[in-house]
């Protein structure tokens, strides 16, 4: 006799089994229970193991009845990529094992007006405790998957990467970067931990290009990749003779952009950065730069229009 696992695992367990490998992570699961919380719990002290989140929904403990079931549909309402649809699923999981979310297409598929997007079906109020959030969740990565596309799209004739940036919605850095890569953009680093970037900052308060660059090898070795920002051509000069693993090109239009790839001639991939728009970011690829990063992709995304149709 088989055992319901949904009356063994608790609901951290489930919620930990629908997310993929990118987004296992404690802080994914910790901004989960917020967006619960914030619709449960004034105080924002719901926990996992506590009382079932969907009794502190008031209007839906008066409307419906505790064995009501439903199903919903979660529809997309405007044209677009879809990203999120896991960060959905344990969501669910989360508020009630009973719920079942279903998707009916892949992550990073297009998608359009009208179609389906994902089921779930189960206890009533537990369902419409989780409808909103998990909307938030597939409307924003959705709403940056889209808008990565679009980037990707314009720069396919050449062979320029889209790279995001640290500028992401405080708390959601994974979701947002996860979203960017279901739109075919690449991540640059995920935080200040995993790449030695020196901007102008650090130049200017290490005394020049040269010195920040011994500095960071003397500190780490080879631990880590270094990137190097330079605004002129002869900070790039500068840069290659200390033959970094990326040199970033800030701001600079773009016939500089194409001065700085004929000098590089190849012996330093080149990122240009910047004030990149979709107006602006085939032309920036045409000059032969390698990759290109783009701050709007995570910084101002317009939410994928979705919602959830219940029956």
């Amino acid at each position: 006799m088989s055992t319901d696992p949904t009356t063994v695992a608790s609901p951290q367990e489930r919620a930990w089994r629908a997310l993929p490998d990118a987004l296992c992570r404690p802080s994914v699961l910790s901004l989960l229970r917020l967006s619960i919380a914030e619709d449960v719990d004034p105080n924002g002290e719901w926990d996992f193991e506590g009382e079932a989140p969907s009794r502190r929904d008031v209007t839906s403990t008066a409307v419906l009845a505790a064995d009501a079931p439903l199903d919903g549909r979660l529809v997309a309402k405007e044209d677009g990529v879809v990203a999120g649809l896991p960060l959905a699923d344990a969501l669910c999981r989360l508020v009630d094992p009973a719920l079942q979310f279903a998707p009916s297409v892949d992550e990073g598929e297009r998608v359009e007006a009208g179609q389906l997007l994902a089921t779930v079906k189960g206890p009533g109020r537990a369902l419409l405790t989780a409808e909103r959030p998990a909307i938030n969740f597939v409307g924003r990565l959705s709403g940056i998957a889209t808008r990565t596309r679009r980037f990707v799209d314009a720069v396919s004739h050449t062979e320029a990467d889209i790279l995001d940036t640290r500028k992401t919605l405080p708390g959601h850095r994974r979701p947002d970067k996860y979203a960017v890569r279901h739109g075919g953009g690449r991540n640059h680093r995920m935080g200040l931990y995993d790449m030695v970037l020196i901007k102008d900052n650090h130049i200017d308060g290490a005394g020049g290009i040269p010195e920040a660059v011994r500095r960071a090898r003397d500190t780490h070795g080879d631990d880590y990749p270094i990137e190097v920002e330079v605004k002129t051509l002869d900070e790039l000069d500068e840069a290659l003779a200390l033959a970094p693993d990326f040199i970033l090109l800030d701001n600079m239009p773009p016939e500089t952009l194409r001065q700085a790839v004929a000098r590089t001639d190849g012996r330093v991939p080149l990122e240009a950065s910047g004030g990149v728009t979709l107006d602006t970011v085939s032309t920036i690829a045409e000059t032969g730069v390698d990759a290109i990063s783009v701050g709007a992709l995570t910084h101002s995304p317009e939410t994928l229009d979705l919602s959830m149709r219940i029956h």
